[in-house]
């Protein structure tokens, strides 16, 4: 008989696939402190929360059954997953869930910003009869840009269709294959900007999205776009979008979400009267809150009854020789994914592994998903991708995986070449993991090098000029960024030249520009290994 311990509200409804089973028996206790959860657990086979649950080393040391952990939600910042992967216990969650009520929500607010329904709501319960105030528009014939085109995007592009409207979209990893399936023109952020009449955004939040629509894009900005953010808090500069909505720029503005939350009691947004707000209410509805439930029991079910399964948002379970010998080179994986997709632009296509040396007679499978793990983390931020899901992202964006071996290699008994191909270019880097050395990056394309993959690089491709070292060098000097090490390498005399440099702190906007100020320089990257 398994054992389940309920740590925090879940409907009847939702574990019934658990209540019912003849081989499990659940216990539903909620509102435990550490304390008292960590003088229970010890009999239990499996854990099921949702985010009021801080399921921490301690309580996992004295879960001495757990096999697995289940998340009733999309989220684990809750859930210490380090120390679930170093004690064998699976997490899982429920990514599927929420998708319909984030969609539905987005579409809800769409509506009632292109209505003006709160606010004429609010007038009209006040006793004022006001019909020339809220004069609205149609969505029909209307152009909406959806930014992030995964799950829930994907949906919301479909009833988007169902409207009437014309869709355009843009994700990094959208195949003009997937976007015809999804009746839809690819195309890229600057275009929705210019062109869209709507804009929502489905991103996650990551470096890259970080403000990804600001002043320079509400600057072009097709004057009257109305904007709608159910995804994350962050991804829309708020202060400038109460800037671009006070010069007319912006329509109107439906929040879900805010930066900080809760928002402060004198945000701009809860006084503005072209903002409608919600307090993330998107995955607020009964059948989403059961959907996870359902979603993640069966998950766990099965788990305990070593039956397949989805969703393990930790390492997936690796015979233990073959893990003593890939295990160096888990971490290598993902570090020259992160450099790739940091390198490249365009749609990803094709993603190749080629192992070599001693690995070349290894099953090397386990490492694809730390590759993956690496390339779309950039994208779809750290949260989204795991080593379990990743191999099913790259397949649900059409990304072609190309695993070889060789037993030739160059420099070492092993080294892993990673290649990225992607609309508009194909790149590729080389690395291995020595003894007491650690991971290295053995070469960039055609050119040999040797750098630790950490901190903060600049991989700077320009014509062989003299003179151009010591521009960089001053530029890099005057802006208070101290240089490391720095390594050189060329085809051929005047031809074309690369340059990575080491550096001890992350370049800033204006030192990017300056450097592709400089008229032999042909592209600047800057890679940020964590």
């Amino acid at each position: 008989m398994f054992k389940v311990l309920v740590s925090d509200p879940i409907s009847d409804f939702g574990l019934q696939q658990l209540t019912c089973a003849a081989d499990v028996e659940v216990t539903k206790i909620t509102g435990l402190s550490e304390a008292e959860l960590i003088s229970i657990i010890r009999p239990y086979d499996a854990l099921l929360v949702r985010s009021q649950t801080k399921v921490t080393r301690r309580i996992m040391e004295a879960g001495v059954q757990l096999k697995v952990i289940g998340r009733a939600g999309v989220g684990v910042d809750n859930i210490d997953l380090d120390a679930a992967t170093s004690r064998g216990i699976v997490v899982v969650n429920a990514p599927d869930g929420n998708t319909v009520t984030t969609c539905e929500h987005t579409f809800a607010m769409m509506m009632a910003l292109a209505r003006h329904i709160p606010q004429a709501y609010a007038k009209t319960v006040a006793g004022l009869w006001d019909r020339k105030s809220f004069l609205g528009v149609e969505l029909q014939n209307k152009i909406i840009g959806v930014l992030g085109l995964g799950r829930i995007g994907s949906e919301v592009a479909k009833r988007a269709a169902a409207f009437g409207m014309t869709v355009i979209g843009y994700d990094p990893f959208l195949s003009e294959e997937r976007a015809n399936k999804l009746g839809i023109k690819s195309t890229t952020v600057d275009e929705i900007i210019r062109t869209a009449d709507f804009m929502t955004v489905h991103t996650p939040l990551t470096n890259e999205t970080h403000h990804m629509i600001t002043w320079p894009q509400f600057n072009v900005m097709k004057r009257g776009m109305r904007i709608i953010n159910c995804a994350r808090g962050g991804i829309i500069d708020e202060a400038a979008l109460v800037e671009a909505l006070d010069e007319g720029i912006v329509a109107g503005a439906a929040f879900d979400v805010f930066e900080h939350e809760p928002p402060a009691p004198d945000h701009p947004f809860l006084r503005h009267p072209k903002i409608i707000v919600t307090p993330h209410l998107g995955a607020s509805t009964l059948e989403a809150q059961e959907n996870v439930a359902l979603d993640v029991c069966e998950q766990v079910i099965r788990i305990l009854r070593q039956e397949p399964f989805k969703n393990a948002v930790n390492m997936p379970a690796v015979p233990t020789d073959l893990l003593n010998k890939l295990q160096p080179y888990f971490a290598l994986c993902e570090q020259l994914g992160k450099a790739l997709a940091q390198m490249t632009d365009g749609a990803v296509r094709e993603v190749t592994v080629e192992c070599s040396g001693e690995l070349a007679n290894l099953d090397t499978s386990p490492l694809i998903p730390y590759v993956l793990k690496g390339i779309l983390s950039q994208h779809l931020g750290v949260e989204q991708v795991n080593v379990v899901n990743s191999v099913h992202l790259a397949k649900f964006r059409d990304i072609h995986l190309v695993e070889r071996k060789s037993l030739l290699t160059q420099g070492s008994s092993s080294e892993i070449t990673i290649r990225l191909k992607t609309a508009i270019e194909e790149r590729w880097v080389t690395g291995s993991a020595l003894p007491g050395v650690g991971e290295r990056l053995a070469r960039i394309g055609p050119y040999p090098v040797d750098i630790s993959l950490e901190g903060y690089v600049l991989l700077i491709s320009q014509k062989d000029r003299p003179g151009i070292i010591g521009r960089v060098g001053t530029l890099l000097g005057d802006s208070g960024i101290n240089i490391a090490t720095m390594q050189v390498g060329r085809n051929e005399v005047g031809g074309s030249a690369v340059m990575i440099l080491k550096i001890d702190k992350k370049a800033s906007k204006s030192v990017m520009e300056s450097l592709y100020a400089i008229p032999e320089i042909k592209r600047v990257r800057e890679i940020i290994f964590d």
